[in-house]
């Protein structure tokens, strides 16, 4: 006696890592753009709410919205333009975490070794450099993959982006408390300046810095201290020293010119006593002026990294 065969039954399909995970949403380009304008409607929006209510608690979210905006948007920028093979998880970390660990590094060694004079700002410069090109360093140092001209450009500018937004957010907070209340006033001036020069200073200078140092990373993933890293370092150091004495620069050089001195004095304090209206026009050409030759030099120095890389260029 022959037995039919017994149909065979479906087997049943196991949830779980045997079926392969749903893939990641793509970032489509053009994302920077829609975060710029949907980020300023929100920020000039949560202003104007505030204002007008008065409300204290709005304060986090207006702070937060004008520190982080145009950091974040340029690092979106990067991304779509330069960076989709590096990662995103890469490129959250070194915003995040590289710029979260800058700033306590920063605040920790300033306190200790900053102290009022002529050098303060070459001690500032020479810190916080350190500190962001380090926190680079601890971000990828599990990723040995990763490295070369363009990877510390777009890596670099992330780590210098995040710090940025995270020390826009301290001075905000700090210009919107004022032994008279909240300063609404002061805090959205505070925003806009900041949020206005924040593409030229610490995004730029960590970008430049970055690109030098993953340009002579191994392939084992070793960092290497070479001279032109040093060089790099100190070069960044530096305009970072100009763009924050830009202010004392400035006063010394009308002090200079009006023979009003003693010309270190006023550097030191920060102001010209009962100024005239010729030096108050000096200066604000001798501040603004350097900054703009300080934003110049940046610019051009990433933008000769950049041609020294062609797969800068063949990146979509």
């Amino acid at each position: 006696m022959t037995h039919s065969p017994q149909p065979r039954r479906p087997q049943a399909r196991i949830p779980g890592p045997q079926q392969p995970p749903p893939p990641y949403p793509r970032i489509r380009t053009g994302l920077w753009k829609r975060c710029l304008g949907g980020g300023l409607t929100l920020w000039a929006l949560t202003a104007v709410v505030t204002y007008a209510t008065r409300n204290t608690t709005l304060l986090p979210t207006l702070i937060l919205l004008g520190s982080f905006l145009v950091p974040v948007v340029f690092v979106l920028w990067a991304y779509e333009r330069h960076g989709r093979d590096l990662g995103v998880s890469a490129i959250l970390g070194c915003f995040l975490t590289g710029g979260t660990l800058g700033v306590l590094g920063a605040s920790v060694m300033e306190s200790y070794l900053v102290r009022p004079s002529w050098g303060m700002f070459v001690c500032v410069g020479l810190i916080e450099e350190a500190v962001k090109l380090g926190a680079l360093v601890f971000t990828l140092r599990r990723l040995p993959g990763i490295r070369g001209l363009r990877a510390g450009l777009v890596l670099g500018a992330a780590v210098g982006f995040g710090f940025a937004a995270l020390e826009s957010a301290g001075y905000a907070f700090d210009a919107a408390v004022s032994t008279e209340g909240i300063d609404l006033r002061a805090l959205i001036e505070t925003e806009t300046l900041r949020g206005v020069l924040a593409p030229f200073g610490h995004g730029l200078w960590t970008a430049v810095a970055g690109a030098v140092l993953l340009s002579f990373r191994r392939p084992n993933g070793r960092f290497r201290l070479t001279s032109p890293v040093v060089a790099a370092y100190f070069g960044v150091a530096l305009l970072h020293t100009l763009w924050d004495s830009a202010h004392g620069i400035a006063i010394w050089l009308v002090a200079r010119l009006a023979g009003t001195g003693p010309e270190r004095r006023l550097f030191a304090e920060g102001y010209i006593p009962r100024p005239s209206a010729t030096q108050e026009h000096l200066f604000t050409v001798f501040s603004v002026g350097l900054l703009v030759l300080v934003s110049l030099l940046g610019v051009a120095w990433v933008q000769s990294l950049a041609r020294r890389d062609t797969s800068w260029r063949n990146t979509p």
